[in-house]
């Protein structure tokens, strides 16, 4: 019997509306323009406005988007999962609310949280349900409300986040296509450096907490940045030894968006030249787990089947990991 692989069959995204400059955010926060793209590359971020409105709110658009595209009926949807550190509530998951507001029935749906790098997780943990053949249709929706998690009299980490959602369609392929390999990794010494102070169980919210502004992300800088080269090229270095990828047969590294310079050390450590690099960090920022899937919506008219493509990110946990795809479908 052929071996079963998960391939990415379509892709959509929802981008707010607003537009949040670094112009905007010099004249709310001591920062300008040349300060933020120095060391971080941003030049501007989208942003949620409205009230009531969470991170399905974008989850949902994404999707609905995606069954549009790919002619899919919300009936043949098997499993919805949606990576994200700002769910719309602590329950019921968001994945739950935003298939309801794509129509989809009959399926089970589920939020997992691994910081930046819940698309990889979401899509590793996707991909043993198609390849077992428990699944046929299954979506991943990266969706995230940064800015309500942001605190903006901070300049050190409110110019890093924007809002944004993004989702693919995963189905069964015999080719030699899909998801081929996955690394993941985990060191919970990551908790003193990237998290948020309150809001769980171990500190739920007060008015103490909530005065002390404790309900924001949290990040020492320079300590995450480290581990973040670190790690993010070493998995993505020990994919390509494992799999004999080199910049030549290699068609596009997809890195998590988090810091130009990041970005830059990693694709230098895998020895690829920057055009083979997706970044668009500069007009979406930090948009956690649905920076990936972003670019890969960005980037599919230039994507070819069979295209070697690595999937790299590192996040809050720490967590980090590796996934090596071959395209499955040539520009529609």
């Amino acid at each position: 019997m052929a071996k079963i692989n998960a391939a990415i069959t379509g892709i959509a995204a929802y981008l707010p509306d607003y537009i949040l400059t670094n112009d905007e955010l010099s004249q709310m926060v001591d920062t300008n323009d040349e300060w933020i793209m120095t060391r971080i590359g941003i030049k501007e971020r989208r942003i949620l406005k409205g009230e009531g409105k969470g991170a399905s709110e974008m989850g949902a658009e994404a999707v609905k988007s995606l069954l549009a595209k790919t002619n899919t009926s919300p009936d043949d949807i098997d499993m919805v999962i949606c990576p994200t550190v700002t769910p719309d509530h602590m329950f019921p998951a968001t994945a739950n609310i935003i298939s309801e507001k794509a129509g989809i029935k009959n399926a089970f749906s589920f939020d997992m949280n691994a910081a930046c790098s819940g698309f990889i997780y979401a899509l590793t943990i996707a991909s043993q349900f198609v390849e077992n053949g428990r699944c046929k249709k299954v979506i991943v929706v990266g969706a995230e409300k940064m800015s309500s998690i942001t605190d903006y009299t901070d300049r050190t980490t409110c110019p890093l986040f924007g809002d944004a959602a993004a989702a693919v369609l995963l189905e069964p392929t015999t080719e030699n296509i899909g998801i081929i390999d996955t690394i993941l990794r985990t060191d919970g010494v990551g908790l003193s450096h990237l998290h948020m102070k309150a809001g769980g169980s171990a500190r739920p919210a007060s008015h103490l907490t909530v005065d002390a502004k404790e309900h924001f992300i949290y990040q020492e800088g320079q300590a995450v940045f480290k581990w973040a080269v670190s790690k993010m090229a070493d998995v993505s270095v020990e994919m390509m030894e494992k799999h004999n990828l080199t910049a030549d047969n290699m068609a596009w590294l997809v890195p998590h968006q988090a810091n130009l310079r990041i970005i830059d050390a990693v694709a230098n450590r895998m020895g690829l030249p920057k055009e083979k690099v997706m970044i668009n960090i500069q007009k979406y920022g930090n948009t956690t787990s649905a920076t990936i899937p972003l670019c890969l919506w960005e980037w599919e008219n230039q994507l070819h089947k069979g295209d070697n493509i690595i999937l790299a990110a590192f996040g809050g946990g720490f967590t980090w990991g590796s996934i090596y795809l071959k395209w499955a479908y040539d520009p529609k």
